[in-house]
């Protein structure tokens, strides 16, 4: 589903990753955890297309985000760690506009903003300005927009930051039901119990370097995932 080959991106002296090679296969819930300033945002932005590596390749589906980017964005939704919105539409005209860009017909977008909007307690608030939200709305907000085209590839940069208990829970619950057909999701997290709860593979990475990757148990083996992580962080330093 994802295949990121040797990336590396610099800015000026700085290297933000370096030779980075992950593969997230369809069915896979694939968690990504650093320190802060690690690379992950980095990482996640070269993924989407956001960013231009300065070496090695992104391919989505068997297709080079560089080479074939449009296409390579209509198969995934990426949900930023700052939700990026107009704040002059209401919540219901923005999520149109998303659906717009994808051709989401009009009667598979009403039933899908119906659905998500009620998981997360929100439709009563589409019809206000996306200015009157906050932040936590604004959360849920972007989280329905990326799923209103039922993108096969979902990347998340801290998505739980915001979040109640039970929209998180509806979030891990969204997430699960992806992969479960067929899709795949990538996302960074600071919040490991989380991590070691839902995802299938892991990654550590560390001043732009891959530390450690593999399913779960291969990674944290009989510790916590935040014994295992803190101990590379020492061992690494």
């Amino acid at each position: 589903m994802l295949n990121i080959q040797h990336l590396t991106k610099r800015f000026g002296d700085k290297t933000a990753v370096s030779d980075l090679s992950l593969h997230i296969m369809p069915g896979e819930i694939y968690g990504f955890i650093g320190h802060n300033g690690a690379g992950k945002t980095t990482t996640l932005k070269c993924v989407v297309g956001i960013l231009k590596p300065d070496a090695g390749d992104v391919t989505i589906g068997g297709l080079s985000v560089k080479d074939e980017p449009t296409a390579c964005k209509r198969m995934l939704a990426y949900i930023p760690d700052d939700p990026t919105l107009y704040a002059y539409m209401t919540g219901i005209k923005y999520l149109n506009f998303v659906a717009d860009i994808y051709g989401v017909s009009s009667e598979t977008r009403t039933e899908r903003i119906r659905k998500y909007g009620d998981l997360f307690e929100l439709t009563g608030d589409l019809a206000q300005p996306v200015s009157a939200y906050s932040h936590g709305m604004q959360q849920k907000l972007s989280i329905i927009a990326a799923w209103l085209h039922d993108p096969k590839l979902i990347i998340m940069d801290e998505p739980f930051v915001g979040l109640d208990p039970k929209a998180s829970h509806t979030l891990k619950q969204m997430m699960r039901e992806v992969c479960d057909a067929g899709g795949a999701i990538f996302f960074s997290t600071h919040v490991l119990e989380v991590a070691e709860k839902l995802c299938d593979k892991v990654a550590i990475i560390k001043e732009g370097r891959l530390i450690r990757s593999g399913t779960m148990e291969e990674v944290k083996g009989d510790e916590s995932l935040e014994s295992v992580f803190l101990e590379l962080e020492d061992e690494n330093a």
